[in-house]
């Protein structure tokens, strides 16, 4: 039997060494930008316009008519091809917008509007402050359910913490990803991104609670044995599946991120992140945690297995 929960400590080291970098993009962005990613209008407030020409622009030459109509921090990019542009700003008055339309018909032709909208700050505020309340509650939903779920073994809050630092391990990977695409693509953090990073924290969960389950299901099979023995052997029996069931869903996302829209290709890049993450924790992080937790192996969680063994026979 091929022995996975051994190697745990280099699993530990390699998810850190993968977590560096996004943490590192997201100081450097609070020291460059003020905040850890580039934010959306869904979050500051301002307008968001896309819109479509029949003859190929230039967006230097968009933001100009912005800024000729009292626009300064306009800025604009293409969509998929030369003809379609999303324009962010400040927020823009009626009587602005009236303006800069007459003025990119007469430049360019009329455009065909495709979208239009307008967040206020307070509305950006209320965003942040809902996402951050629903990432909280479902962080302490999921460590209530499992907890109560595997209440029939032996230190059940074990499984539900465990399963919660995972999905923090898979949230902050997402993150750092975002904010080093934010640094190198400019990608925004907007309320879908939120979405995205939910779904995440979904499939993290649910990966892990089904490893738990065959590892609770093992226990009673094999009373007596070794725990690291009956985690390692439940891993073993549900990796395949494990793995089977997310590249099923990964192979839709890559379609998704090759042949969808634009519009959606940051959400689905970012779902996939995370899941490959999700995969990964479920199998190499999660239980690998429990054992060592169970045998005691962090100095916050009291003496290794190894000291406890010497004090016994001292």
């Amino acid at each position: 039997m091929y022995k996975i929960i051994t190697y745990r400590r280099w699993y530990y080291g390699f998810s850190a060494l993968v977590i560096l970098p996004g943490l590192i993009a997201m100081i450097y962005s609070m020291f460059t930008i003020g905040t850890p990613f580039r934010l959306s209008i869904d979050f500051v407030g301002g307008t968001l316009w896309e819109m479509q020409f029949e003859q190929a622009v230039q967006p230097g030459e968009i933001v100009e008519v912005f800024k000729d109509n009292g626009v300064s921090d306009a800025s604009a990019s293409t969509i998929g091809d030369e003809y379609t542009f999303i324009v962010r700003s400040s927020e823009i008055s009626p009587e602005q917008k009236q303006a800069i339309e007459a003025d990119l018909t007469a430049a360019f032709g009329l455009p065909e509007e495709l979208q239009f909208r307008a967040v206020g700050p307070i509305i950006g505020k209320e965003v942040t402050r809902t996402a951050f309340i629903a990432t909280i509650l479902a962080t302490v939903v999921i460590l209530g359910f499992i907890t109560w779920a595997f209440r029939q073994v032996a230190n059940p809050f074990r499984f539900g913490a465990t399963a919660v630092l995972a999905m923090l391990h898979d949230v902050l990977i997402t993150l750092g990803f975002f904010s080093i695409m934010g640094i190198v693509a400019g990608w925004e953090l907007d309320a879908l991104f939120l979405t995205a990073l939910l779904t995440v924290i979904g499939f993290s969960v649910q990966d892990t609670i089904v490893v738990f389950d065959r590892i609770r299901e093992n226990s009673r099979r094999h009373r007596g044995e070794d725990f690291e023995v009956i985690a390692n052997r439940s891993l073993l029996e549900t990796m395949q599946r494990s793995i089977a069931t997310q590249i099923n869903a990964m192979f839709v996302m890559i379609a998704l991120i090759l042949f969808g829209g634009v519009t959606i290709r940051h959400f689905i890049a970012t779902m996939l992140v995370g899941m490959l993450s999700g995969t990964y924790s479920s199998i190499f992080i999660a239980t690998p945690l429990l054992v060592s937790w169970y045998k005691k192996e962090f100095p916050w969680l009291g003496r290794s297995e190894k000291k406890r063994h010497k004090a016994a026979t001292a």
